[in-house]
């Protein structure tokens, strides 16, 4: 099978988590963005038989998290949105032979266990391999092998979108319903059910620093 690299699109930080407003201020928000991603991007570092990590981002401060995780860094298309973010890289990994496994940035559980299982579950001679959101809607991981076999658009509803593409361009896709790389954190309640999982991560360090999700 191709060589396999991760790739974590990360928006600006300042425009991070906008649906937690009502419920954290911006500067407490911008500091979980960034605990999240090295969270990731942690897990990423740690996980056997991937090739590397790039991040694809404009923000400097998420481009120096990613040198610090030994993942490279470009900007191409990281002002234009998450799935052209991640069509720039699938073009680039392409053209090096690679095969691509993108990971949202807000995926504070991801373990290496969990992309270990991601690649165990990907056919040798290469597939589709897709981890859907917690509410099975959305695609919160997913393993292309090639990197461009399969056009990929994240968004609210892209789990089924990404699966029938995946079956359009001869590719059986894979599901797996893993857990920890299922809660993105986007909104309240995801955030909530965060908290109710006993855990060491980055990200509930930050939040427990400013009094959220004290262990009674």
């Amino acid at each position: 099978m191709s060589a396999i690299r991760a790739v974590v699109p990360v928006k600006a930080f300042a425009l991070a988590k906008q649906r937690l407003a009502g419920v954290l201020p911006a500067a407490l928000r911008q500091a979980l963005a960034r605990a999240m991603l090295e969270d990731v991007l942690d897990a990423l570092a740690r996980t056997d038989g991937l090739a590397g990590i790039l991040v694809v981002t404009a923000d400097d401060d998420a481009a120096r998290i990613a040198a610090r995780f030994g993942a490279g860094v470009t900007e191409v298309a990281a002002r234009d949105g998450h799935s052209e973010a991640v069509a720039a890289a699938a073009g680039r990994l392409a053209q090096a032979g690679e095969g691509m496994l993108t990971i949202a940035a807000d995926v504070p559980l991801a373990a290496p266990a969990d992309f270990a299982a991601m690649l165990d579950a990907c056919p040798r001679g290469g597939g589709f391999v897709i981890v859907p959101a917690r509410d099975g809607h959305g695609s919160n991981a997913v393993l292309c092998v090639p990197a461009v076999a399969v056009p990929l658009r994240f968004g609210a509803d892209s789990y089924a979108p990404h699966a029938a593409a995946a079956a359009a361009h001869g590719m059986a896709p894979v599901t797996l319903r893993l857990a920890r790389l299922a809660l993105d954190i986007d909104g309240p309640d995801d955030l909530a059910e965060f908290l109710s999982v006993e855990q060491d991560t980055r990200a509930r360090d930050v939040l427990r620093r400013h009094g959220i999700g004290h262990r009674p």
